[in-house]
């Protein structure tokens, strides 16, 4: 049996807490779901909370990764990545939780870590099971700040720390980052198993043939890279508030809106966009299936606890693999 990690308690918050607000929490609550940093709701003894995220080994349920930011699918995690996301977005006027406190010097804990507005209003994923009439609002709002993000162009690729500051990413085009990722995702699983195993060589001509369809791009958008109804708040306003930003890149959009159309379901109808590129949509969403299997399956070699829901994804990720292929039933 594994034994379940140790994660931070109040008195070792206490600190990062009278920094950030002033007093330290009466309550600290581990949120569930966070697989690359924890985060933790600190709730005050006068009716106050915010939300603690911690980046540390010992939060980061992936292991040792490389997290080469020349490569746009690199590990995205960190608080350097999530500063210069968030000041991107902010001065976008793109909603996020509002930053109260950043401990560049991980001075408060063995590890770097940020105090950010705690956003009550519950996830837009909650809200479009429990209530879709009311998540119209924030739903058609959240189809204004895609377009938002999309309008923001580079001639450049990659993540957006990176491209902000004028580096340079690994490869040399979108299409050819997400082909080269896809092989990759098709050895992997082939290893684990039979059913991939099986139409392996199938499989790599399809991504090749996606591939060469493909026509040259001059410019790639802002993208948040992993937009699910679940990386979504909604203020008491109705406004969506973007959370796990630190993927945040210049890529093309029809690689957010295979994410999107994916996650959302019947709701991706809100959000959907003209002028999308079919051949690149295609590539996009073989390439994205591939990956929803190999990267659960290889969090699963590992301790993570959630383990029910994420051999789900893979299992139907990898369904939708095989559909994919010419011929398939």
């Amino acid at each position: 049996m594994t034994t379940a990690r140790a994660h931070l308690t109040r008195d070792d918050l206490a600190s990062l807490s009278r920094e950030a607000l002033g007093r330290a929490p009466a309550a600290v609550t581990r949120l569930r779901g966070g697989s690359k940093k924890g985060v933790y709701r600190l709730a005050l003894d006068n009716g106050r909370s915010a939300i603690a995220y911690v980046w540390s080994p010992e939060e980061d349920y992936w292991g040792p990764v490389d997290a080469d930011i020349r490569d746009p699918f690199a590990h995205a995690s960190g608080l350097g990545l999530f500063l210069s996301a968030h000041d991107l977005l902010t001065e976008l006027g793109v909603r996020t939780p509002r930053l109260l406190f950043a401990d560049e010097d991980a001075e408060h804990l063995p590890a770097y870590a940020a105090v950010v507005e705690d956003v009550r209003g519950g996830s837009l994923e909650v809200l479009l099971r429990s209530d879709p009439g009311a998540a119209r609002v924030p739903l058609a709002r959240l189809a204004a700040t895609l377009g938002v993000l999309r309008e923001r162009v580079s001639s450049g690729y990659g993540k957006a720390a990176l491209v902000e500051e004028g580096g340079k990413p690994l490869g040399s085009s979108c299409e050819q980052v997400v082909a080269d990722r896809a092989m990759r995702d098709i050895a992997e699983v082939a290893e684990r198993d039979p059913r991939l195993r099986e139409v392996r060589q199938a499989l790599a001509e399809r991504v090749h043939q996606l591939y060469d369809a493909v026509e040259p791009r001059d410019h790639a958008s802002l993208v948040h890279g992993e937009l699910g109804p679940d990386h979504v708040l909604v203020t008491e306003e109705g406004d969506p508030a973007l959370i796990d930003i630190e993927g945040l890149m210049y890529f093309d959009a029809e690689w957010e809106h295979v994410f999107l159309q994916l996650r959302f379901g019947p709701a991706y109808d809100v959000l959907r966009t003209a002028g999308l590129d079919e051949d690149r949509t295609e590539l996009y969403r073989l390439a994205m299936h591939l990956n929803l299997v190999a990267g659960p399956l290889r969090l699963l070699d590992g301790d993570f606890p959630e383990r029910e829901p994420m051999r789900d994804i893979a299992e139907f990720n990898l369904r939708q693999v095989l559909s994919l292929l010419p011929g398939a039933s």
